[in-house]
């Protein structure tokens, strides 16, 4: 189906809303047409089963318990319905809509029930039979083929996208929270299978797939879709996670309709709610919120990481509270099978915040501090803009796994694909572009075969670190009064907390000593406590120390001031802070990494850099080893970032001459 298709089918469903107008507000209408289409979608499938599931189901004992069998058996489906009703009954009366609809309804199996009650769609049912609308809106519905004959399972996913997205638009919500363009989900689902074909192809191999944030099972569909197509004696069982409680319940009608295990589908916050405590799995997808804060969870958040360390799943540190991208990076990473196990692959779609913000020491830098020095990313790939419905920014693929192949251990390679897209004849919210299906096997490729290229780049770990040293400078002062520093003493907020008595008496003093100069703040303080000191008693020592940092100007020329051992102060305004390259040895991960800086390795690196890049430019400069910090940052642009030399100056004149010539010939045109 294409894109116009689904648009045509959205289209027509979405004529519901000029019947709820005036009765809902524009922000309200999914709450009728989403479950309505869903249902109508199951009423569908479930067709041309319809009179054998109710032959067996009027065959059955009374007193049998379990008929789900032998129900499951007759409707060929992994639910059923048993009511007597369908679509094209429920409008026989008229008058009795709302009783044929609730009968309807209540006449699916648990596991579709469970769906419609996720939507709450009684509530509308009330509400449109109240306003005599509801005949008129489940007759348009009644009109619809949804079939799978006529709409497949993958368009169905495009046509529920669709419709969210325009729910989303006009209620103002994020669109993105839900789902992800089909092409991307392909070439994410390539890349965390490329590694694994062999495997994935021996007879009869099982394996399991999560997605924590699953939206609509768009991953998840696809990826299994993907694992079948390549070995068809193959499975993979999916499970999946949702927060949003109508596309959670819009991908367990998915994968009812797919005979998928829709039990494997949980509703609930992963963060605070994990529905897969204690499950491992072989493979992980996800696309999560950008840039969503994790305020709500804050509190059970900042617990495990606290009470559990490593032993949970937020042990290498937490990100900032207005971004959970890593967070949901971290949980991910804990439902990863161990090695012993045979390990586990993960892709995770991110902006591109991820790839560098916090600074050493942050929470952001720790976690990808850890994720590398484990040796468990794999790799990072740049993809084009506005692939999205709701947003336009630059969006990444991290590859993310513990058990590397052989070639690829301790390293890390970046691919770019930000020109590998084809624009789109008609947009869809905000995406533009696609990524077309030769375009998916070439990223593909680049990234299977793991060479060196202008489009690809390999690096060791260790060069994505790096060591924040902070280079001090000494302190150099005088202090003198003058008309000048005395106004700064007087608007000192250290002096207005004094008593007006107290304040006047110390400029007094003060301005006795105007013009002059002093090489040391202790007579400066003296001075001042002298002039406070009978008055205030002990805050003579805080109000001398402010005042004479009021009275301190910084002059190159005088002496260094030292602390009481000697040693030169630092100038806090002087100070700066250096990026020094990690030395590229291999490490293992530790999560104190204080007693790695005091290695020969470290210091040597440090001494390296400030000789050759620090003193010959300020020879009086030295670093404070006890502000020293690892980070690691991903600063994949600057790799692939080219340098364009500007036209020569002549061409440029040249062009300039010409446009002026044009100008003129203009000009005279119009004064004649």
């Amino acid at each position: 189906m294409t894109s116009d298709a689904v648009n045509n089918y959205a289209g027509f469903i979405w004529s519901v809303a000029d019947l709820l107008r005036g009765v809902y507000k524009q922000s309200e209408y999914g709450r009728v047409i989403l479950p309505l289409t869903v249902l109508r979608r199951l009423d569908c499938v479930l067709e041309p089963t319809k009179a054998a599931v109710l032959e067996a189901d009027e065959t059955l004992p009374v007193t049998l318990q379990n008929r789900d069998p032998v129900l499951y058996q007759a409707s060929g489906q992994s639910f059923y319905n048993t009511s007597h009703q369908t679509f094209a009954t429920l409008l026989s009366d008229h008058d009795h809509v709302a009783g044929h609809l609730r009968n309807y309804i209540a006449g699916f199996s648990d596991s579709a029930r469970d769906i419609v009650d996720k939507f709450n769609f009684e509530a509308q049912i009330e509400r449109l039979d109240s306003h005599n609308l509801l005949y008129l809106v489940v007759s348009k519905f009644a009109e619809i083929d949804l079939s799978p004959d006529a709409v497949s399972n993958l368009e169905m996913g495009y046509l529920y996208e669709e419709l969210i997205r325009k729910f989303s638009e006009l209620s103002n919500e994020t669109a993105g929270e839900h789902f992800t363009p089909r092409e991307v989900i392909r070439l994410m689902v390539n890349l965390l299978f490329r590694e694994d074909d062999e495997l994935l192809t021996r007879r009869g191999v099982v394996k399991t797939l999560l997605d924590p944030a699953c939206g609509t099972g768009g991953m998840l569909s696809i990826a299994e879709d993907y694992l079948r197509d390549l070995n068809p004696d193959g499975e993979l069982r999916v499970f999946g996670q949702e927060l949003n409680a109508e596309t959670y319940a819009t991908c367990r009608a998915d994968m009812l309709i797919k005979g998928l295990e829709a039990e494997n589908i949980r509703f609930g916050n992963s963060f605070d709610n994990d529905q897969h405590v204690g499950q491992r799995f072989d493979y992980l997808l996800a696309n999560p919120p950008f840039g969503v804060e994790w305020k709500m969870v804050a509190d059970a958040v900042r617990d495990e990481h606290a009470e559990r360390g490593f032993a949970g799943r937020f042990g290498a540190g937490l990100p900032r509270i207005n971004d959970g991208s890593f967070l949901f990076l971290q949980h991910m990473i804990s439902k990863m099978k161990r090695p012993e196990e045979g390990g586990a692959r993960l892709a995770i779609v991110f902006n591109g915040s991820p790839l560098f913000t916090g600074g050493a020491g942050s929470g952001e830098s720790e976690i990808r501090r850890w994720i590398i020095e484990s040796d468990m990313l794999e790799a990072v790939v740049a993809l084009p803009d506005q692939l999205f419905y709701n947003t336009g920014i630059s969006t990444y693929f991290w590859v993310v796994t513990n058990r590397k192949a052989p070639r690829r251990r301790g390293k890390v390679q970046l691919i770019d694909a930000r020109e590998s897209f084809t624009k789109m004849r008609k947009s869809l919210g905000q995406k533009r572009k696609e990524i077309a299906t030769e375009q998916i096997d070439d990223i593909t490729r680049l990234y299977g075969a793991f060479e060196e290229g202008p489009r690809s780049k390999i690096f060791p770990n260790e060069s994505f670190g790096f060591l924040r040293i902070t280079v001090e400078r000494p302190l150099q002062l005088r202090w003198e009064i003058t008309e000048e520093t005395l106004a700064i003493v007087e608007s000192h907020k250290a002096l207005a907390k004094l008593d007006p008595e107290v304040r006047e008496a110390l400029l007094v003093a003060l301005r006795e000593h105007l013009d002059e100069e002093f090489e040391s703040d202790d007579t400066v303080q003296a001075l001042v406590r002298a002039a406070v000191l009978p008055a205030t008693g002990t805050k003579a020592a805080a109000v001398g120390k402010a005042v004479a940092g009021a009275l301190a100007i910084r002059d190159p020329s005088t002496p260094v001031q030292v602390d009481r051992r000697d040693n030169p102060k630092p100038d806090p305004e002087l100070r700066d802070h250096e990026h020094v390259p990690l030395p590229l040895t291999p490490v293992a991960y530790e999560s104190d990494p204080s007693a790695r800086i005091d290695t020969i390795e470290y210091r040597s690196a440090i001494k390296h850099y400030l000789h050759g890049e620090v003193v010959p430019y300020v020879p009086d400069a030295w670093h404070d080893e006890n502000k020293t910090k690892i980070g690691y940052e991903i600063p994949l642009t600057r790799y692939f970032y080219t340098y364009n030399s500007p036209r020569p100056i002549e061409e440029i004149d040249i062009e300039i001459m010409d446009l002026e010539d044009e100008i003129r010939t203009l000009l005279i045109e119009v004064t004649g």
